[in-house]
């Protein structure tokens, strides 16, 4: 299970374990500067060191991490009294003839106060680094064990993966217990709980199947729903579909179509659930679980980094409003939308234009505007 979620944690410290690039904005790139603008100190480790991210024409040079290389990172932070301090500190006091050395000693050492807050996971390409990163999360609570991890759960996205599939087992059995925040795009929460989110009502059992592994807030970054009328018509039309699956085992692979309709979508729909706790204001006698949803118009274009800026900026204003998810949701999805209106308006018909405008957005970064606000999911109906 996760810490506690609804306690704030007055580190202002991020673990951020995540892919790098030198060039462009994805990963710790798209990360740690908006976290750094929100008044987070961010020590980062970089899963994958490549000189540019995947979609360009030529397939990244660099360096992977594994999951060794992660431990012994760990360790050294650990020695160091970088995680927080523990009681062996204290073993000098007895000799007074090194003061100027103790002092020095004492300066570099971390202390209970500045311990991590907040770990902050991202993209991951192969099992063993990812059952190290379970292994961080673990040493990092035993110096704070009220540090938030939020987990983006990295698999693909529009049908297609772009880590190892055996990582879904990984994330849905040991990686997701541990988070209290889990952030997948709709494609990703399609494959974490099997469930095909086409509705509200999709969601909202996708939600609680993802709640029920431990997070007490599940962030769906990105989702194309159908609208009410054609909910109606998939209703009509499954009656037919099971009259013809009776007699026809061929064509049937739907998810080109899809696509197609999805392209065609003018609204994108990001949901936020929460599962309630004692600290909450719900009728106990209520739902268990709050849920919010924000609906803007779908910007066109495909954009490498949103969901890395979004966990991030996620993470950030959690830890500024614990206690109030629809403001939050707010914050992120208003920031976001102009990061990527700006980055669509500046691009051209070359990978690196569309290249998130991340420097140039510091303004909305530190100062949201309010433009699209957080609508209450009515539950139980």
């Amino acid at each position: 299970m996760g810490s506690n979620s609804n306690d704030k944690s007055d580190s202002k410290r991020v673990l951020s374990i995540q892919s790098h690039v030198v060039s462009g904005y994805v990963g710790n790139k798209a990360a740690v500067f908006p976290l750094q603008l929100l008044g987070f100190d961010v020590d980062f480790v970089n899963s994958v060191h490549f000189s540019c991210h995947t979609g360009y024409e030529f397939f990244p040079h660099g360096e992977v991490m594994n999951g060794e290389q992660l431990r012994t990172i760990l360790k050294g932070l650990e020695l160091n009294g970088l995680l927080g301090t523990e009681k062996h500190n204290n073993n000098n006091n007895n000799n007074n003839t090194n003061n100027d050395n103790d002092d020095d000693n004492d300066n570099d050492n971390g202390d209970a106060d500045d311990a991590i807050g907040s770990i902050l996971t991202g993209y991951i390409g192969s099992v063993s680094f990812l059952e190290a990163v379970v292994e961080v999360v673990g040493t990092v609570r035993k110096y704070n064990p009220n540090a938030r991890f939020v987990c983006d759960p990295v698999l693909g996205d529009n049908g297609r993966f772009y880590v190892p599939k055996e990582l879904v087992d990984v994330y849905r059995n040991v990686v997701i217990p541990k988070a209290d925040v889990v952030t997948p795009n709709q494609f990703e929460t399609e494959q974490l709980t099997g469930i095909r989110v086409e509705s509200i009502d999709d969601a909202r059992k996708a939600c609680e199947m993802l709640h029920q592994m431990g997070p007490s807030v599940v962030f769906i970054t990105s989702a194309i729903l159908l609208t009410e009328e054609e909910e109606e018509v998939v209703l009509d039309n499954n009656v037919k579909q099971q009259q013809i699956s009776q007699s026809s085992t061929t064509n049937k692979d739907s998810s080109t179509d899809d696509a197609d309709d999805d392209s065609n979508k003018k609204t994108i729909t990001i949901i936020a659930s929460k599962r309630c706790s004692d600290d909450d204001d719900v009728d106990k006698k209520q739902q268990k679980t709050m849920m919010w949803r924000i609906d803007c118009p779908l910007i066109p274009g495909s954009f490498t980094g949103t969901g890395d800026v979004t966990a991030s900026l996620l993470l950030g204003h959690l830890e500024h409003h614990p206690n109030d998810l629809p403001l939050v949701m707010e914050k992120v999805i208003n920031t976001m939308y102009v990061l990527i209106q700006r980055t669509h308006e500046s691009k051209r018909n070359t990978v690196r234009s569309k290249e998130l405008r991340l420097i140039q957005s510091k303004d909305i970064i530190e100062n949201p505007p309010s433009t699209f606000k957080a609508t209450r999911i009515v539950l139980g109906k």
